[in-house]
């Protein structure tokens, strides 16, 4: 699934015809990365690529000044088609991925658990300045968003918040953790002889 395919589309489509530098300035003056996936060096490639599927066009040149030539692009009828699609996925899809932090708590090294401690402070330290930032930066841009760029911000800032908390529930077990973790290092478990059975899916 690609956001940026959907942004430019549909900058394309609301806002009309527009060169790359129209479209980088649009996406910083929307500040784009702080509630995307994407960075607005990535927009210049990704029109050239939207070109050759089809879904924009190369409507004209335009020369500003003494600043070289700049390719026009508009949306095509295929490029509508094509938004329509991208918006109904973007909304019903549930993007939530696996955090690879989950698999190194759930394996830890044995010899190495007196680090975890300190390992998880870490984290923790780093989240609470994540959210200091993205609480910072929220409220410099919310003036210039619109109510549903606003929500999109807040978005992430639960998203961290909640981040946040599940890791300080965890600093609170982790000596349970850890002694959990030495008893079974004491006692390991035996390789599996047969494929695990697994529930019936009830949509089956």
């Amino acid at each position: 699934m690609s956001s940026i395919r959907l942004y430019i589309l549909d900058a394309l489509a609301r806002r009309g015809e527009m060169h790359g530098h129209q479209l980088r300035l649009l996406a910083e003056q929307e500040h784009v990365h702080l509630w995307t996936d994407f960075s607005v060096g990535a927009l210049y490639g990704a029109l050239k690529r939207l070109a050759a599927e089809g879904l924009l066009a190369e409507v004209r040149t335009e020369r500003e000044g003494g600043y070289p030539e700049r390719q026009v692009y508009g949306i095509t009828d295929a490029g509508r088609t094509v938004l329509d699609g991208l918006h109904r996925e973007h909304l019903e899809h549930v993007a939530f991925k696996p955090d690879p932090f989950d698999l190194a708590l759930s394996r830890p090294d044995p010899t190495r658990l007196d680090e975890l401690p300190d390992a998880l402070a870490a984290r923790l330290a780093a989240l609470r300045r994540l959210l200091e930032d993205t609480e910072r930066q929220n409220a410099h841009a919310r003036p210039y968003l619109s109510l549903g760029e606003t929500h999109a911000l807040l978005h992430r800032e639960h998203r961290l918040r909640a981040e946040l908390a599940w890791h300080e529930a965890l600093a609170e077990a982790l000596p349970d953790v850890i002694a959990d973790e030495r008893t079974r290092a004491l006692t390991p478990e035996p390789l599996p002889t047969a494929a695990p059975a697994h529930p019936k899916d009830p949509h089956d």
